[in-house]
C-alpha cells in the first residue's frame, strides 16, 4: 500500500508542541483538508447569510417562525433516530475545557455527560487546540494521568464503567484556526476541532461502547445544521463507519435558532440527539439582532434576566416540547456556581438557588440539565432523580400545555426589572478579568464564585454597548455613557492593581483587556464576536 500523499494543509506561525505529530498525521490532516476543500464555501455563503438576516431584523424589528417550513413543523409522523445507549440518560452533564486535569476530573466526576469543550470554555491557543486533542486520545485509551505541580496530588481515571460519556463540542462557525492554511487561507476552527476528533476518535469510540458525539454551538438556521447533517455523512463513510453513527445535540443559543428548533432537529433527525437551552449566548444574541430596536428591547441587568423571565420561560418550554414531539433530548442550563472551600455560608445560599433551578428543570420536563463543578453534580443528579426515578429520560412528557407565539420569544420588556448602575459595574468587573485570562489562554475563569467562558464576556459587553447606545438612565440619575463607562473602567483596572499587586498586574494583560473591552463596548460598529478581535491579539 502506497503511503499518503502529503496534506496540502500547512501548519503556519506555531512552536512545535510535545507529541503533535500524533495529532497532526499525514492522515488526519488530508482529512481536515477535504472538510475544509467540500464544505467551508458553504459555511462561507452561510455566514454571509447572518448579515443578511441581521440587517432585515434591524429594519424590522421583529422574527417569526418560517412560512416555507411549515409543512416540516406540522408534519407529526417525523422524529430523529432513537439515541444510542450511552447517550439515553444525560440527566447531569458537566462542562469543562479539555486541559489535562479536568479531562480526569470531568470523566471521573460522576455526571453522565462531559462536554469536552473547545468552544467558549477554552481560549484557542495552538496548545490548547492539540493538546487537548491528544488528551481525549490518551483518555479514550488509557494513557491519561495528571500530578498536580503545586500540590502534588495525582489524578487517574476510574473504571472504564464510572466515566462520563464525552460530547465534544468544537468551535462556532464564525471562528478561523489561523495556524492550519490551506492555499494560505485559514481553515474554520469548527473543521478543525471536529475533524481531528472525528477522524482519531470515531472507531476507538465505537470500540468502547460509545460513539462521536458532539455539540453544535452557535447555530443560527436550519440550514447551517443541514450542513453539519452533510459534513456527518461524508465523514461517516470517509472513515468507513456507519451513517447514523454520530449523534449531534445543537445548543439553541441564538434568538434565530429559538424559531427553527423543529427545523434544526428535522435536518440532522438521522443524527440528532437533542437541543440545549443557554443562557448568556442567548441573551447577547438577543442584544446583538435587537440592537436597533429601541427601548423595549434593552435587557436589564443579566443577573435579573433568570429563566423564569416570561421570554427566557417561552423559549425554554418551546424547547422542551419541541424535543419531546420529536423523540430528542432536552437538555437544561448551567449552573456555574464554585463552590467555596472557605465559606460555608456562601455555599448554603448557592446550593440553594442551584437545587431550586434544576428542580424547576426536571419539574419541566428537561431530560438532563449543566454543571460547572464536581461538586454539584450530586445536587443536580438529586433533582433529576426526583423525577425520573429509574427512568433513563422524561420524553413521555410531551408538554403539549405549551403554547408560545412568536411575540412571546421576544417580548424583553415583560421583564419587569431596569438597568441599574451597579449592573455597569459587574459587567465592566467580569469582562476585564474574563478577558485577561482569555488573553493569557485560559477560557473558563472562575470570577466571583462563579465559573465563566466567552459568552459572560459577551452579554457583557454587549449590555455595556446596549445601555450606552439606549442612553439608558440609572437609579442613581447617571446615564449610561461612553465616559461613564470609561469612568468605571478605569476604577475597575486600579482596583484590580491594588488586589493583585504590581509585579503580579504587571505579568498580567489587564491594561490589554481593559483596552480590548471597551473597544467592543464602545465602538459604534458592534463586533459580531468579541472573540473575533481577541484572537487577534491571543499569543500562541
Amino acid at each position: 500500500m502506497s503511503a499518503p500523499a502529503p496534506s496540502p494543509l500547512a501548519v503556519v506561525d506555531a512552536e512545535p508542541l510535545p507529541r503533535q505529530e500524533e495529532v497532526l498525521t499525514e492522515a488526519a490532516l488530508a482529512f481536515v483538508a477535504e472538510l475544509h476543500r467540500r464544505f467551508t464555501p458553504r459555511r462561507d455563503e452561510l455566514l454571509a447569510r447572518r448579515a443578511e438576516r441581521r440587517a432585515e431584523i434591524a429594519r424590522t424589528s421583529t422574527l417569526d417562525f418560517l412560512p416555507e417550513t411549515a409543512a416540516i413543523r406540522a408534519d407529526d409522523s417525523w422524529k430523529v433516530a432513537p439515541a444510542p445507549a450511552a447517550l439515553n440518560d444525560r440527566r447531569v452533564e458537566i462542562t469543562g475545557p479539555t486541559d489535562r486535569k479536568m479531562t480526569i476530573n470531568a470523566l471521573n466526576s460522576g455526571a453522565k455527560v462531559w462536554l469536552a469543550d473547545f468552544e467558549d470554555a477554552s481560549a484557542p491557543t495552538w496548545e490548547n487546540v492539540v493538546l487537548g486533542q491528544l488528551n481525549l486520545i490518551d483518555a479514550y485509551a488509557r494513557k491519561i494521568d495528571f500530578t498536580d505541580p503545586r500540590s502534588g496530588k495525582s489524578y487517574a481515571l476510574k473504571p472504564a464503567g464510572e466515566l462520563a460519556t464525552v460530547v465534544m463540542r468544537p468551535r462556532g462557525w464564525h471562528l478561523e484556526e489561523r495556524h492550519l492554511t490551506f492555499d494560505g487561507r485559514p481553515v474554520p476552527g469548527a473543521l478543525v476541532d471536529f475533524g481531528l476528533y472525528f477522524f482519531h476518535n470515531a472507531q476507538r469510540l465505537i470500540d468502547l461502547g460509545k460513539g462521536p458525539y458532539f455539540y453544535l454551538p452557535k447555530t443560527e438556521s436550519h440550514l447551517e445544521a443541514r450542513l453539519w447533517n452533510e459534513i456527518f455523512v461524508f465523514a461517516q463513510d470517509y472513515v468507513g463507519i456507519p451513517q447514523g453513527t454520530v449523534r449531534a445535540t445543537v445548543l439553541i443559543e441564538t434568538i434565530t435558532a429559538a424559531y427553527e428548533m423543529e427545523e434544526i432537529l428535522y435536518e440532522l433527525r438521522d443524527h440528532a440527539a437533542g437541543l440545549n437551552a443557554g443562557r448568556w449566548d442567548y441573551l447577547f444574541s438577543i442584544v446583538k439582532n435587537f440592537r436597533d430596536g429601541g427601548a423595549k428591547f434593552v435587557l436589564p441587568d443579566r443577573n435579573a434576566v433568570t429563566m423564569t423571565a416570561p421570554f427566557m420561560r417561552a423559549y425554554t418550554e418551546l424547547l422542551v416540547r419541541t424535543c419531546h414531539k420529536r423523540g430528542a433530548h432536552a437538555i437544561g442550563g448551567m449552573a456555574a456556581f464554585i463552590p467555596s472551600r472557605k465559606d460555608a455560608e456562601v455555599n448554603k445560599v448557592a446550593f440553594e438557588k442551584v437545587k431550586a433551578d434544576k428542580d424547576r428543570e426536571a419539574g419541566d420536563g428537561f431530560d438532563g440539565s449543566w454543571v460547572a463543578h464536581p461538586d454539584l453534580v450530586p445536587i443536580a443528579m438529586a433533582s433529576f432523580d426526583a423525577v425520573l426515578g429509574e427512568k433513563p429520560n422524561q420524553k413521555d412528557r410531551l408538554r403539549e400545555d405549551v403554547s408560545v407565539a412568536a411575540g412571546d420569544l421576544i417580548a424583553i420588556d415583560s421583564l419587569d426589572a431596569k438597568p441599574t448602575y451597579a449592573g455597569l459595574v459587574s459587567a465592566v468587573q467580569v469582562g476585564t478579568r474574563y478577558i485577561e485570562a482569555w488573553l493569557r489562554g485560559l477560557g473558563a475563569v472562575a470570577i466571583f464564585n462563579l465559573m465563566e467562558d466567552a459568552a459572560t464576556a459577551e452579554i457583557s459587553r454587549s449590555q455595556i454597548w446596549q445601555w450606552i447606545n439606549a442612553g439608558v438612565v440609572f437609579e442613581n440619575g447617571e446615564t449610561a455613557t461612553p465616559e461613564l463607562a470609561r469612568k468605571v473602567a478605569a476604577e475597575e483596572l486600579a482596583a484590580i492593581r491594588k488586589e493583585i499587586g504590581e509585579e503580579a498586574f504587571a505579568a498580567g494583560k489587564w491594561q490589554q483587556a481593559h483596552d480590548l473591552l471597551l473597544h467592543v463596548s464602545l465602538d459604534a460598529d458592534y463586533a459580531d464576536f468579541l472573540t473575533l478581535p481577541a484572537y487577534e491579539q491571543l499569543v500562541g
